[in-house]
């Protein structure tokens, strides 16, 4: 029929009101199928419609042309980017198992890759390929977690006792509203927010840090306990790993665990600062951090005991060589070597 009516020399848009479908199916069959590539031209060229483009009336349409290309089309299967034993495949899994993202993953193909389109893929293509099993059934060759890493089912409700302060006599007039200002816009690195992670039952816990500007996370152990003087000794060795122009200031929550900053101030020169009661937000790229780390320690059943500082660090080690979309792709690690370089 529409062979015949486009023959004809009816418009697209009358077709489309005779066979009763949308203008745009109409057009898209006939931009799709027709038939000009092999040289049938539209008889009646001569009838196109006053002030319409000329492009789609000079195209032939042959039904049974048009239905052999779309069969050909529709074939399946189609070889697959991610096809089992594919190169691609290898490389897309071994950075799903460093808990890369696809869409982390993804950019970075590209980037890496970009002479060859053969070696990248659509953050799309890869979550087919985790969560469809007919498309690949990527995730059965994971050996570890890749879904949500909170668990979470629902929002968790705002504590009502936001905004109450308590009395932290170590904190004196180092709020975080006398934070130097090129803190709060990135624009300088060196400005670090840290925090501590805690283990099963509150029985362990472990230091985080992370730098503002680059995202750059370290991580310390915390074998013998989480008191003040435990926690600032971690807190001054991981300190003195960066050079000290990368030692502006440090943001942390009011825990008690930081009673004795000043020895950590003294030793490395780098101020300390404290958040508001209750406001995890004024720290967000260390809460944003502490997420992530959830992926290797989850919440409520890890026994940080059982962690050393090798363990910890090569956690850091590939936290810190994903790439950000933040960043631009790039990595933290890339970022904090173009700081540190001469």
């Amino acid at each position: 029929m529409l062979e015949h009516l486009w023959a004809s020399g009816r418009t697209i848009t009358q077709i489309a009101g005779l066979l009763g479908v949308p203008v745009c199916t109409v057009s898209r069959e006939v931009a799709r199928y027709h038939s000009a590539r092999h040289g049938t031209k539209n008889p009646l060229g001569r009838l196109l419609p006053p002030g319409r483009a000329r492009a789609p009336y000079r195209w032939g349409y042959q039904a049974q042309w048009a239905q052999r290309r779309a069969d050909a089309a529709r074939r399946r299967p189609k070889t697959s980017k991610l096809g089992v034993g594919t190169r691609l495949r290898q490389v897309v899994a071994g950075k799903l198992a460093r808990r890369w993202s696809p869409t982390q993953i993804a950019a970075w193909l590209r980037a890496t890759f970009a002479d060859r389109p053969e070696l990248q893929v659509s953050h799309e293509t890869i979550y087919q390929a985790i969560y469809v099993q007919s498309r690949g059934n990527l995730r059965a060759e994971l050996t570890r977690q890749v879904a949500l890493r909170s668990g979470r089912t629902q929002r968790r409700a705002q504590s009502r006792a936001a905004g109450l302060r308590h009395s932290r006599p170590w904190i004196g007039d180092l709020h975080i509203s006398n934070r130097p200002a090129e803190a709060a816009d990135r624009a300088v690195p060196g400005h670090w927010e840290g925090d501590l992670v805690i283990g099963k039952a509150g029985g362990s816990a472990i230091v985080t840090l992370v730098e503002r500007a680059t995202r750059y996370v370290m991580l310390g152990a915390l074998p013998h306990g989480r008191d003040s003087d435990a926690v600032i000794g971690v807190l001054t060795a991981l300190a003195a790993r960066m050079p000290a122009h990368l030692r502006r200031s440090l943001t942390w929550d009011q825990g008690v665990e930081m009673a004795t900053h000043p020895v950590f101030t003294v030793a490395t020169g780098c101020p300390v600062y404290f958040c508001d009661p209750h406001s995890p937000w004024q720290r967000g790229t260390n809460e944003n951090t502490n997420g992530l780390l959830r992926q290797y320690f989850p919440k409520g059943s890890y026994d940080f005991r059982t962690t050393n500082q090798t363990d910890l660090d090569e956690v850091a080690h590939e936290l810190n060589t994903r790439p950000r979309q933040t960043l631009s792709w790039a990595t933290p690690a890339q970022r904090l070597a173009e700081l540190i370089a001469p």
